[in-house]
């Protein structure tokens, strides 16, 4: 009954409040990245969701779009500013993903919505991290977020996946308060951004 009902509706509540409490903050964030990004302050990406259906990722814009003589962009940590570093670190940049779950897209609490290019790599173990809505935050995120391997976050998202439930959830949801305070987890062991899945060696 949680999974196929009162999940969405607790998330549609929720996402709603948040949004208008939240609206101030929203507003002048959008305002700040707007002024020193050229106009661009949001991040709009396709995903895919439940059953790998996509849908169009919103978050703030923290990287600029600065390019190399040749016309490429920079690496992330050339075009990570002061200002994105600390909407990145604040998980400020996660707040426009509250339309997101408004929509029906993601839930508040899921596994991470990743790249299009991923989903012919994942083994079939991993592909089960579909079979929900993706998250704002869930079980990997809370348990190392880009500071852990590929394995053993898509691990952690197939145990989300077979014990999804209210308990599990709200303790998501309080982990996830107390990782935003003391920022951890934010970038992997070698860069400002998780590297590049490609695929498990096994």
């Amino acid at each position: 009954m949680y999974r196929d009902f009162f999940k969405r509706l607790i998330d549609f509540t929720l996402s709603l409040i948040g949004l208008i409490i939240a609206s101030p903050i929203f507003l002048i964030v959008w305002i700040l990245l707007a002024l020193s990004q050229n106009g661009k302050a949001f991040f709009v990406q396709p995903r895919p969701g439940k059953n790998g259906e996509i849908f169009k990722l919103i978050k703030f814009k923290t990287m600029n779009d600065a390019t190399d003589q040749e016309g490429n962009l920079l690496p992330d940590e050339q075009r990570l500013h002061g200002l994105g570093k600390f909407v990145r670190k604040t998980s400020l940049d996660e707040l426009p993903q509250l339309v997101n779950v408004l929509k029906g897209d993601m839930s508040l609490i899921g596994p991470r919505p990743l790249l299009i290019e991923y989903l012919p790599l994942y083994s079939n173990e991993q592909a089960r991290r579909h079979e929900v809505r993706p998250g704002i935050t869930g079980w990997a995120q809370v348990n190392g977020r880009n500071a852990i391997s590929w394995e053993k976050k898509f691990e952690y998202d197939v145990f989300y996946v077979e014990n999804l439930s209210f308990t599990l959830d709200l303790k998501i949801l309080i982990l996830t308060i107390k990782k935003v305070f003391v920022a951890e987890g934010i970038n992997s062991n070698t860069s400002v951004t998780m590297e590049k899945f490609k695929g498990s060696e096994n």
